[in-house]
């Protein structure tokens, strides 16, 4: 595994532009991420959403369920999506996604989008999810998919980023990230692939219920 580094003071910089690159770059995706999950949630849901950055999805999903617990490493973040005009049913707070705060099988359901791929232990994550998850829980985990990219392209890129302090710590086809999923607690459901600015698959899995 490689060392771990600390990006917060990025993604505290970052805040200030991270609706407008991810509308530029991904935002048809996102439009149809919100369909999917509309599908599945429900009103009488409390959801987790990990790594909710300025609270796009969680604005975006919060008229679907009963409470969102809205989640971000990164103060500046949070402070971000508290600024916005949000449903009386978010509540916005510091969280580390490896070691959640919450009690065992407090939600419905949790949603990461497009994060676990750059936190240094993404396996960590999803136990921790898993934790806080009901039996039979719903995770919808979208995640960019890199792993089709050569690598002596994507060193160049990842040396680039590096330097102004932004950092992925891994790299997944689409098979990859769904065995990732359900080596580690879940059962996928469904997935599919969505045009963004990088390929972007979208999924939704089961907590798997031990006996």
């Amino acid at each position: 595994m490689k060392k771990a580094r600390n990006n917060k003071s990025f993604w505290n910089r970052y805040a200030k532009l991270y609706d407008f690159e991810t509308i530029k770059f991904s935002g048809k995706a996102y439009s149809t991420m919100y369909q999917l999950m509309a599908e599945l949630l429900l009103p009488d849901m409390d959801v987790l959403e990990v790594a909710t950055g300025t609270g796009l999805i969680a604005i975006n999903i919060a008229k679907y369920v009963r409470h969102v617990a809205a989640t971000d490493f990164s103060p500046k973040m949070i402070e971000a999506a508290k600024k916005k005009k949000a449903p009386d049913n978010i509540r916005f707070s510091i969280e580390d996604a490896a070691e959640l705060s919450y009690k065992d099988n407090s939600f419905d359901a949790a949603i990461i989008s497009n994060a676990l791929h750059v936190m240094p232990d993404p396996v960590k994550v999803l136990s921790s999810i898993s934790r806080v998850l009901k039996p039979g829980g719903l995770l919808i985990a979208p995640s960019y998919s890199h792993g089709h990219i050569s690598d002596s392209t994507w060193n160049l890129n990842a040396k680039f980023l590096r330097l102004i302090g932004f950092e992925t710590y891994s790299r997944w086809t689409p098979v990859e990230y769904i065995q990732l999923i359900n080596n580690n607690g879940f059962k996928v459901e469904r997935w599919q692939l969505l045009s963004a600015a990088f390929p972007l698959v979208y999924l939704d899995a089961r907590k798997i219920e031990k006996n």
